[in-house]
């Protein structure tokens, strides 16, 4: 089993008498997508500049694809790709020019940069816009630009901060498509988002509030974990009402009112549960049965309501 591309141990990070970071400890496998989550001030992005050498901690360690990074910062950024929530490209150059600039300090050979780069225009549909001067790209175009410049290099782990802020949905189409492809290929991610529908894309999931680790897993491991891994919705005629309610209490799903019908959440779908529904639709052919998945954003809201009843 290989090594983590990311370990970090006891990681802590103190202004003055201000905690941001507390303690906080994670370990990311080679090739995977990894989302950390938090809400704003939650010390996220803290983490990420520690992470990539840009600001020391104040204890605890950190090894990042075999660097390590508090003994060595300089050495790590020559093995990472990075995008934070604003782009960096230079106003005045156009997008090709920042390119060419951006290959330089990567050390990248000019015939070599320019087989990189029309691989990623191709892929985020940025060659129309290689012309235009970095002031004048729209929102979208923009952000896909910085994804682009990352992975300019090919590196081998990727840090992206809130990358499809403020993009409109085919960009976060693009850039979820290119995630997954490099994680197919072995490049590691770890990827911070306010969009939580995109946290299905990943392999793991830590929930970071006031700087602490408060929950972390893969996406189904922390549905079940807090609470329910599917929702069932049921809502029967309204002449039925009470028998619908009697079927799934006796059928060990006791249901919770909702709107005009009820609301069963469980961890698993087991087969008993797949029976009541079936009886559902035999004794009860009108009513509307739903199956759906808890979305993240509920789990989400739940870690964060534990952690503000624990404090």
């Amino acid at each position: 089993m290989s090594e983590p591309i990311i370990e970090v141990d006891g990681l802590t990070k103190r202004f003055g008498a201000f905690t941001a970071v507390d303690r906080l400890s994670l370990s990311v496998p080679v090739g995977s997508i990894f989302a950390f989550l938090g809400a704003n001030g939650s010390g996220k992005s803290t983490t990420i500049r520690m992470l990539i050498g840009l600001l020391r901690p104040t204890e605890g360690s950190i090894v990042v694809d075999g660097v390590d990074v508090i003994r060595h910062p300089r050495r790590v950024r020559d093995r990472i790709g990075y995008m934070g929530q604003r782009v960096s490209l230079y106003q005045g150059l156009s997008l090709r020019e920042n390119v060419d600039f951006y290959g330089g300090l990567y050390g990248l050979e000019p015939a070599a940069l320019g087989r990189r780069w029309d691989q990623l225009a191709e892929r985020f549909a940025l060659a129309d816009a290689a012309g235009d001067r970095a002031e004048e790209l729209p929102a979208g175009i923009r952000q896909r630009a910085g994804l682009a410049l990352s992975m300019l290099h090919g590196p081998r782990l990727l840090f992206l901060d809130e990358p499809t802020a403020g993009v409109d949905v085919r960009s976060r189409s693009l850039f979820w498509a290119a995630i997954q492809d490099e994680a197919r290929q072995g490049v590691s991610v770890f990827v911070t988002t306010h969009f939580l529908e995109e946290v299905d894309a990943c392999d793991h999931v830590c929930f970071i509030d006031a700087g602490r680790v408060v929950a972390e897993g893969t996406p189904d491991e922390l549905r079940v974990r807090w609470g329910a891994a599917y929702r069932i919705e049921v809502e029967p005629a309204p002449e039925r009402s009470s028998r619908v309610r009697e079927l799934l209490v006796a059928g060990g799903l006791p249901p919770a009112p909702a709107g005009r019908g009820w609301v069963v959440d469980v961890p698993l779908l087991e087969p008993a549960h797949l029976d009541v529904l079936q009886r559902l639709a035999e004794d009860a052919p009108r009513a509307r049965v739903q199956v759906h998945e808890i979305q993240i954003a509920e789990v989400f809201r739940r870690v964060l309501g534990a952690g503000e009843t624990a404090r």
